[in-house]
């Protein structure tokens, strides 16, 4: 009997220290290492349900060029999302070809968070430098589809 007392008294207790009992202004932690009062919350991205199907993006002219140190051929796109929905997974595969048409390695990279309406992304594909590579191609996907691409003379 006196546990059952005790168990209620106790649970009561922790139900008012969690509703949230006032504290003192300087003795809230902030949990980023400044003092209270400083904080700054960082930007958090609204959400906007994903395309499902298929997904319209506008790309820039890729810059490739060659990194001497590393013996790459470094390829970057600038993507925008020109759909109304995020675009969740948006991944681009680069391919080579030599001269004969037969393809060489080449890269692929995904976007880890979903690329928002609007939203312009930076993606950099690194594939090893063949003397063999004469062109090359790319192909968009996202987790939920297609993409259809647009050349874009600039981002706004």
């Amino acid at each position: 009997m006196k546990r059952a007392t005790l168990a209620t008294l106790v649970a009561v207790v922790v139900s008012l220290f969690v509703s949230g009992l006032p504290v003192p202004a300087g003795a809230q932690a902030t949990g980023t290492g400044q003092p209270a009062g400083t904080t700054q919350t960082p930007a958090r991205k609204k959400y906007v349900p994903p395309v499902k199907g298929v997904a319209e993006v506008g790309i820039l002219k890729p810059k490739v060029d060659v990194d001497r140190k590393t013996n790459e051929v470094v390829t970057i796109i600038k993507v925008k999302n020109l759909s109304t929905g995020a675009i969740a997974g948006l991944r681009i595969d680069e391919f080579w070809y030599d001269k004969a048409g037969n393809m060489l390695p080449g890269d692929s990279e995904r976007l880890r968070q979903p690329l928002n309406p609007g939203e312009v992304a930076t993606v950099e594909l690194r594939t090893p430098r063949n003397p063999k590579m004469d062109r090359n191609s790319y192909q968009f996907s996202h987790a939920n589809g297609q993409v259809k691409t647009k050349q874009l003379t600039k981002m706004e």
